[in-house]
């Protein structure tokens, strides 16, 4: 899948202090995560099937960080503002608009830089295209050097 390819691809490009990938499901969750760990990054899993044992203690390692990496599903109420995050991965484009903001939200906060990279695949464009409109804004395409970014 072209989607892991670059996320390992921006992993072995950025220097970055905590990452949040967000996915659509908690099965592309688990299995996202799984692929991480065999690379050995140090990442923790979040969504509403775990248990809130599980849920707590995957906040706690990406606070404390122990894991750098969070891949999580949208879940409402349960939001983790981190200074440390200074990159947010879309894997998947949320359902609705509001998430989006909620999500992209999490990189550069506290003052801090931050980077919000959308994957997308063909039939997600026109969701961009309807998120830039609503937010009247223009989400530009990753530059080639991204190196820079953060």
């Amino acid at each position: 899948e072209w989607k892991l390819d670059t996320l390992y691809d921006l992993f072995d490009t950025l220097t970055t202090t905590q990452t949040v990938i967000f996915c659509n499901t908690y099965r592309k969750v688990d299995c996202l995560t799984g692929k991480l760990r065999a690379r050995n990054s140090t990442v923790s899993a979040l969504h509403l099937n775990m248990d809130a044992k599980q849920r707590n203690d995957a906040i706690k390692e990406f606070r404390a960080g122990s894991s750098r990496i969070l891949v999580r599903t949208d879940m409402v109420g349960v939001d983790i503002d981190i200074p440390q995050v200074s990159l947010v991965i879309n894997y998947d484009l949320p359902a609705n608009r509001e998430s989006y903001i909620q999500r992209i939200g999490r990189s550069g906060a506290f003052g801090r830089k931050g980077v919000a990279i959308n994957f997308i695949i063909n039939d997600e464009q026109q969701t961009l295209h309807s998120l830039e409109q609503y937010y009247n804004t223009q989400i530009e395409e990753l530059p080639m050097d991204i190196a820079d970014l953060i």
